[in-house]
């Protein structure tokens, strides 16, 4: 697996781009390889769920993360594009309260890996999104928080001009001050 590394201005947070093999026939991308991850990286973690998700133009996930059972997540997208954010959580974290976000779409081929200890959400960008996720810890949820997306103390600049469709528990988030951290 050949792996293009860019720290971004967190930087525990990574975006990757796995090398495509092109021809006349079409393409093959090795999307994730353990060994070869764990090497370019230096975070040699167990991904032991893997999950799928579809929405629709307008949707925004998120804020989402897990107390107790903190998640790491390597995300990519497999169909359109959406805008892919990360908050640190981590109080002890110089970076604390700051977010980072990047352009995922199934043309960019890009990657964000977001470590335990972040907050993770993303918007749809065009007519829908299918998104791939690893975890690094199950879904558990009553550790299950969210944070909410739009709260001025973090200040994401969600690249939209529209009132995004919600989950009611992403509707009904707390904000940074009011929701539970890492330490």
């Amino acid at each position: 697996m050949r792996l293009s590394i860019t720290p971004t201005a967190i930087p525990d947070v990574l975006v990757l781009v796995p090398h495509a093999f092109e021809d006349a026939r079409g393409s093959f991308a090795e999307t994730f390889n353990a060994r070869d991850f764990a090497a370019a990286t230096g975070i040699d973690t167990p991904f032991v769920q893997d999950n799928q998700s579809l929405s629709l133009q307008g949707v925004l996930r998120g804020l989402h993360y897990q107390v107790k059972h903190p998640q790491g997540k390597l995300m990519r997208v497999i169909e359109g594009s959406v805008f892919d954010v990360a908050v640190d959580l981590r109080r002890s974290s110089p970076s604390f309260g700051r977010w980072v976000g990047t352009v995922l779409s199934a043309e960019n081929g890009r990657q964000m890996w977001i470590p335990p200890g972040f907050a993770h959400g993303f918007v749809v960008l065009g007519a829908r999104a299918q998104c791939l996720y690893k975890t690094t810890d199950y879904w558990y949820p009553a550790c299950e928080r969210v944070l909410r997306w739009d709260d001025p103390a973090i200040g994401i600049a969600w690249p939209i001009a529209f009132a995004p469709q919600l989950a009611d528990k992403d509707a009904h988030a707390l904000p940074l001050s009011a929701v539970e951290t890492f330490r």
